[in-house]
């Protein structure tokens, strides 16, 4: 276990740096490149903007590299040196591209994954954002040694979390990141030392969640109450659920612009009064009938607007109460 591992850190997004951090922190690995996604143009200026991990590892004076499409990338290839591979480990963080099976072959303890999930339940993009949206009571972190499928290897080591009923995508993707950097150095050091055999999964039990994108944030509100809370959750911070305000028959709202139902209150209304979408007040507070019962919308934004609360939008905007939102 003294031996120092040479390793390749792979990742691009917020959930990479807690793991990337953790192994340069630990001197059993030498972490002596990083691959990293281009640098993309961010915000209403386009202004080119690094990867957080590229940021982190030039503060170490680590090599980055940042292939568009690694399949194409040679690095790996070239630093064999007498037919052997110069590095022993390469450990891949949320870096939304498939490692190619000729790299997974090349190090002598494989290339090992961090996925933001309890494998085999949700293999894919959306893993974290899943559990809330099915009302999973748990979720949390696996380590696995990475094949050719997509999250299908061997499991070295899981952890689990509670889903609290106020947790959204944004504060579930924090305690999972960071608790996939709390017991990677762990695993890794009993799987270097052979303390760990890696578990097949059960593939009867996987299901695969494809990446979110914008127009999946749209609500659909014949679903019950219940369950259109939750989605309301997974939502957040990224694409936030959104609606139209619809009058006449027209796809736009009110002023021509959608709707982001940022938060609702968790308990749920025993009102079903009116056609699913519509708003009414509620003692005060913006509701929303859905397919069954209906909720409290505590803060809510027009596009181009800053978000308000609810009983401020009942206030501004009174036009649109009696209203549907499709």
């Amino acid at each position: 276990m003294s031996n120092i591992i040479k390793t390749i850190f792979i990742g691009t997004p917020d959930f990479a740096l807690p793991g990337l951090k953790a192994l340069i922190k630990d001197p059993m690995f030498d972490v002596a490149a990083v691959i990293t996604q281009p640098d993309k143009p961010v915000g209403r200026k386009q202004t080119l903007t690094p990867p957080v991990v590229k940021t982190e590892a030039k503060k170490h004076n680590i090599v980055v590299h940042q292939p568009e499409k690694i399949s194409n990338f040679q690095l790996l290839l070239a630093r064999r040196t007498g037919g052997t591979f110069n590095f022993q480990l390469i450990v891949v963080i949320a870096y939304a591209q498939i490692i190619p099976e000729k790299i997974l072959n090349l190090p002598k303890y494989g290339v090992i994954n961090v996925h933001g999930s309890l494998l085999p339940k949700y293999r894919g993009a959306a893993c974290i954002q899943w559990p809330i949206i099915n009302g999973d009571k748990k979720t949390g972190v696996t380590i696995m040694k990475m094949d050719k499928g997509l999250d299908t290897g061997p499991v070295l080591a899981q952890r689990s979390i509670p889903i609290k009923a106020n947790d959204t995508t944004g504060s579930l993707f924090d305690k999972i990141a960071d608790l996939g950097a709390e017991i990677l150095i762990p695993t890794l050091k009993d799987y270097i030392a052979g303390k760990i055999k890696p578990a097949p999964q059960d593939d009867s039990k996987a299901n695969y969640v494809g990446r979110i994108k914008k127009a999946d944030g749209q609500i659909s509100w014949n679903k019950p109450a219940i369950e259109i809370e939750r989605f309301i959750r997974a939502m957040m911070p990224w694409p936030t659920a959104f609606v139209y305000a619809q009058a006449d028959g027209s796809k736009q709202t009110a002023d021509g612009r959608l709707i982001k139902i940022l938060s609702v209150d968790k308990n749920i209304l025993n009102i079903n009064n009116y056609k699913p979408g519509t708003l009414f007040e509620n003692d005060g507070d913006l509701a929303v009938q859905c397919g069954t019962d209906a909720l409290i919308i505590e803060k809510i934004q027009l596009a181009g607007k800053k978000p308000i609360s609810g009983k401020d939008f009942v206030k501004g905007y009174s036009n649109l109460i009696g209203k549907r939102l499709f």
